[in-house]
């Protein structure tokens, strides 16, 4: 199973769409992960003409998104358990915050955003997995998004 992943994609906050680039790269993935801050519902519409969405709500998205999305999901693939989960307060400590949402769901991974900073890094047995902003540089000089490939183990860069 091959995964797209964004985060904090901001959409009509900060940017009018998702780079073309990333669409592009995204065509042929099983599934897309959306770990909070798209903003506004549209994006789920746009990422779901490429394939199936799960998607998080994050600290700066409208009413609307809260409403039709959940704060957390845990998505099953295969042998596998990903957890997914935006973040909030300060990025400092997302990792403990992590750690603390996620302590009795035994998952293999950790999607998260909020910091806009990349991170591919195992903490113990667990991956935590942040593709970083496909949009804004506030806190990185690049763009990013993640590819998760699960297959008997799992491949993320």
């Amino acid at each position: 199973m091959r995964i797209g992943v964004l985060a904090d994609t901001h959409i009509l906050d900060r940017e009018q769409d998702i780079p073309a680039k990333i669409l592009e790269e995204f065509r042929g993935v099983d599934l897309i992960l959306l770990a909070g801050d798209l903003t506004i519902l549209s994006v789920l519409n746009r990422l779901r003409k490429i394939a199936p969405v799960t998607a998080v709500y994050g600290n700066m998205d409208l009413p609307e998104v809260v409403k039709a999305i959940k704060r957390k999901e845990i998505i099953t693939c295969g042998k596998f358990k990903i957890g997914l989960f935006h973040g909030f307060g300060h990025p400092d400590k997302i990792i403990d915050q992590l750690k603390t949402e996620f302590k009795d769901d035994k998952v293999d991974v950790i999607v998260f955003g909020h910091s806009h900073r990349p991170m591919n890094e195992y903490v113990g047995d667990t991956l935590f997995f942040n593709p970083g902003s496909p949009n804004d540089k506030l806190f990185e000089p690049f763009n990013s998004y993640g590819i998760i490939d699960i297959n008997d183990k799992i491949t993320a860069q």
